[in-house]
């Protein structure tokens, strides 16, 4: 390994690769060109339907699908983003939606169906709430990343192409609307749009106490190709992954990095709640759950169809520490 292999990673822009970002931190036998200027669904795209990288963060619920077809990647256990996700369920404010079950028979909409955080939201509205997928009229904005057919029994209609999702919440074209990312007319303060959960916080300190789960979003994917000529990469990947998060735990024991007035209060809070390693990698026990729940979710909803082996989906980086 004494020449350097060059590879291509996208991501997000993350504390937690900082070090690989910078070249403080270097993979083993890698020379890694790290992009992180796109947004999560350009790169999504770009990763599937182009296969443009050599590794890439990958939306979950699109790295499942995309192996339940065949398509030529591989992933290691790295997961780079989590986001609890009761908090984003919005509401317009004239459609006296007070409780999850006011949201049978109305109209919600997204940009995606396939999107990791609207897999999750839906699943935890049918499992924790009563509130079946089907049971609700579903509003789509964009084209999905993968190729999918929609199963029988499920309402989903694309809107026209000048329609915004957003807008359509804001003028109560739409009852509701659930997005991987705060909206606008919430950032805005806009009165005329809501929550379903106000003490979200709250309900996802007690869904994390209860079940283990953080939600995992994205998968850390690599072109089957990449793997099979240099099946080294992924540990060596693995590993360097492991050490840059590692510094971003240790660069945050600094409390003055960061311009928020109580951010070791917040830090200490989350250690307490959360564990000392939020952003584990591997397959542990917690993950396992957490990927055979979202797995589980995918199923039901028609995007995958079966569940697979965790060992289909991941390569063995169990020596990796």
């Amino acid at each position: 390994m004494s020449k350097q292999v060059h590879l291509t990673l996208a991501c997000g822009d993350y504390e937690i690769i900082r070090a690989l970002k910078e070249g403080t931190v270097k993979p083993d036998g890698i020379e890694l060109t790290v992009l992180t200027d796109m947004t999560s669904d350009i790169r999504h795209w770009r990763m599937i339907r182009n296969h443009e990288f050599d590794v890439a963060e990958l939306s979950m619920s699109n790295y499942l699908m995309a192996k339940y077809i065949g398509l030529p990647f591989a992933a290691i256990p790295v997961f780079l983003h989590r986001r609890f996700r009761h908090g984003f369920i919005f509401l317009n404010a004239t459609k006296n939606i007070r409780k999850p079950t006011d949201l049978v028979g109305k109209k919600v909409g997204l940009r995606n169906f396939q999107a990791t955080a609207n897999l999750w939201i839906r699943g935890i509205l049918e499992h924790e709430y009563q509130v079946p997928h089907k049971s609700i009229q579903w509003f789509k904005q964009d084209e999905e990343e993968v190729e999918w057919s929609p199963p029988s029994g499920l309402y989903i209609q694309r809107v026209a192409a000048e329609k915004n999702v957003e807008r359509m919440l804001v003028e109560g074209e739409l009852d509701a609307l659930i997005h991987p990312e705060l909206i606008q007319p919430i950032l805005d303060k806009d009165k005329r749009v809501t929550r379903l959960f106000p003490s979200y916080r709250d309900l996802e300190i007690e869904y994390f106490k209860r079940t283990g789960i953080f939600p995992i979003m994205h998968t850390t994917a690599i072109k089957q190709e990449v793997v099979e000529k240099y099946p080294w990469v992924p540990i060596n990947l693995m590993q360097a992954f492991e050490k840059s998060k590692k510094a971003a735990y240790n660069r945050m024991e600094n409390p003055r990095i960061v311009p928020l007035a109580w951010f070791r209060h917040f830090l200490e809070e989350q250690d307490e709640i959360l564990g000392a390693d939020p952003w584990v990698y591997g397959l542990g026990d917690n993950n396992r759950k957490n990927l055979e729940t979202l797995m589980q979710y995918s199923q039901e909803q028609g995007l995958l169809g079966r569940k697979m082996a965790l060992d289909e989906l991941f390569i063995n980086t169990a020596g990796h520490s």
